[in-house]
């Protein structure tokens, strides 16, 4: 992986850093624990049977003789400080942890510094949750991603449509008031790494009851609720399945495809507008995926009513609408990416073109 972050910033940081405990109210251990594994990290003391791993070549040198100097951890080839990105984001990004540092005015302070420091290189550290009211953070590239916190997942219906309402329109949380029943409602934090399929089996398990049954039972029940909002759309059902057979053969940490995701359907604001006009114009996305760093991937699958009016002649006005919610959406941090409904049923051919996409996508959010 190329690497944004320049010798020039890494040593800027380094000395920014230099008076500043970078594991905070935590020991260097404690710190590095919490998102490295010492046990299995080899030592780099030529003594390697008295100190046989990351962790006794740690507690030897940091905490039992204090031999290492302050900033040992940005040189040590076994975190990647030196060369890989992601580490060192996050490695930032935990030192302003509420579980490493408690003083409010001191990550305020600290962060700016990061902040500007990484921006040079297209970087930054943005809060993506809260704990107790203090907040947690994480890198990402300057300008990508969906700014907030993720609120209102609704998605998967298999009926009616839900009847949504906001009941505290400045927090924008909004409430089903009817048909709850045929959608699913994530009501989780999203996590820093977005939302997995393993997440969500756990959540689904946890919904149904199914905490005591295999893991595999949960996932394939899922995956028969998340098709059966899909009705008769082949179409959609292929993308679906096609990524499905992606967990299948890479494990389920792999972000979830979520189907049929709501953003706002409320009858109540329609019932104020002309007949056929949507007030709110994106009432539904076809599939989301939720990746790290707010990342947020739009698919769409377009059939005939996207460009063509009911007698099937092309409506240059249909489609003039949906480009400019893709412009919306895209402005707002968005990747929307689109399917012609004739690209989706081809069979073999089909299955290989989104398997390829997929790839792709997958290939280009994981540098």
């Amino acid at each position: 992986m190329t690497s944004r972050i320049t010798d020039v910033t890494r040593r800027r940081l380094i000395e920014g850093l230099a008076t500043t405990a970078w594991y905070g109210v935590l020991n260097e251990v404690e710190f590095l624990g919490r998102f490295y594994d010492l046990d299995t990290l080899p030592t780099t003391d030529s003594r390697s049977t008295q100190f046989p791993t990351a962790r006794e070549d740690i507690i030897q040198h940091c905490i039992a003789n204090l031999d290492w100097p302050d900033d040992w951890i940005f040189y040590d080839e076994r975190f990647g400080l030196a060369d890989n990105d992601d580490a060192l984001l996050r490695f930032l990004a935990e030192m302003l942890h509420p579980a490493v540092r408690t003083n409010l005015a001191e990550v305020e302070q600290l962060h700016d510094f990061l902040n500007q420091t990484l921006v040079h290189d297209g970087y930054e550290i943005v809060q993506i949750d809260a704990i107790s009211g203090t907040p947690v953070f994480a890198g990402r590239r300057i300008g990508a991603g969906v700014p907030g916190s993720m609120k209102n997942l609704i998605f998967a219906a298999d009926g009616p449509k839900p009847e949504i309402v906001f009941t505290d329109a400045l927090n924008n949380d909004v409430l089903v008031i009817k048909n709850e029943q045929f959608c699913l409602i994530y009501d989780r934090p999203l996590a820093a790494h977005g939302l997995t399929w393993a997440d969500l089996t756990s959540w689904w398990a946890e919904h149904e009851g199914l905490t005591a049954e295999p893991a595999r039972e949960v996932s394939r029940s899922l995956y028969r609720r998340l098709d059966r909002s899909l009705g008769d759309n082949d179409a959609e059902r292929r993308i679906l399945r096609t990524y499905a057979e992606r967990y299948v053969r890479l494990g389920d940490d792999i972000p979830a495809l979520l189907p049929q995701v709501y953003l706002h359907y409320d009858p109540y604001t329609r019932a104020h507008h002309v007949p056929g006009a949507a007030p709110l114009p994106r009432q539904r996305m076809d599939f989301l995926l939720l990746l790290p760093h707010r990342i947020r991937v739009v698919i769409e699958c377009d059939g005939r009513q996207h460009y063509a009016d009911e007698a099937g002649r092309a409506d240059s006005q249909r489609y003039a609408e949906m480009v400019a919610e893709d412009r919306e959406l895209r402005l707002r941090g968005y990747e929307v990416y689109r399917f012609g409904g004739a690209e989706l049923i081809d069979g073999s051919a089909t299955d290989k073109r989104l398997a390829a996409f997929f790839d792709r996508l997958a290939e280009r959010y994981s540098t």
